[in-house]
């Protein structure tokens, strides 16, 4: 009797997460829109293009907050950020965001956008890091092919929403505090945002697990500034 409740639980449990999936539409990248200069530039990186888990391959889910069409929430607890659209729904892009004690959470905005964007290391950076001061744009730069720069009071925050030539750590809390994705999904959310757009990141543990799942259906962790 016991393995039969197994079983029924089991089966239950595959019932529930087939219909989470069911509101999941992962979006494949339409390499179309891509400029001739991404064209470029992609086919020449060196890192390995690892494909990113499912989980957190972007996808229109469901979303069930507040927050106005067009806006950009990032849940770093579960590396999800959302661009959030009409109609109750959501674009969901799997991040990388900062190591403990290095992420940011608050109220900014977009100030300013970059396409293939030089990287300028913190003096904290190039300590830490032992990375030059300066490194030129292209395809094994660590600020990937887009970059968002994000304003508080008018000034800049030293966080960036940008993209990575370290696709393996989608997922992952690596970085220098800065929100990252890969170089595709950098794109596509460059070509939705407009400067100005109002980014909420969300402090921690103000996200959704995805097994409870207020924020977004589908699917599967404060401080110093940084621009990596």
């Amino acid at each position: 009797m016991s393995s039969l409740k197994v079983t029924l639980g089991i089966l239950a449990a595959g019932l529930m997460l087939s219909g989470c999936m069911q509101a999941t539409h992962f979006e494949a990248t339409d390499t179309k829109a891509f400029k001739p200069k991404d064209k470029e530039l992609l086919a020449k990186v060196r890192y390995e293009n690892t494909p990113v888990a499912e989980p957190f391959r972007r996808a229109i889910v469901e979303y069930h907050r507040k927050e106005s069409p067009g806006s950009i929430v990032v849940d770093s607890d579960n590396h999800y950020l959302y661009y959030v659209l009409d109609g109750g729904k959501a674009i969901r892009y799997g991040i990388t965001v900062g190591e403990e004690a290095m992420a940011w959470s608050g109220i900014a905005k977009v100030g300013s956008k970059t396409e293939w964007p030089a990287w300028h290391p913190t003096p904290g950076e190039i300590s830490r890091l032992g990375v030059p001061t300066f490194v030129a744009p292209g395809p094994d730069n660590p600020m990937g092919s887009r970059a968002m720069y994000l304003y508080s009071g008018g000034k800049d925050t030293l966080f960036r929403i940008h993209g990575t030539n370290q696709p393996e750590y989608i997922g992952a809390s690596i970085s220098s505090g800065c929100i990252r994705l890969t170089n595709e999904d950098a794109i596509d959310l460059y070509d939705r945002v407009k400067v100005g757009t109002l980014v909420v990141v969300l402090e921690p543990k103000h996200g959704d697990s995805p097994y409870n799942s207020r924020l977004a259906l589908g699917g599967s962790q404060t401080g110093q500034a940084g621009s990596y």
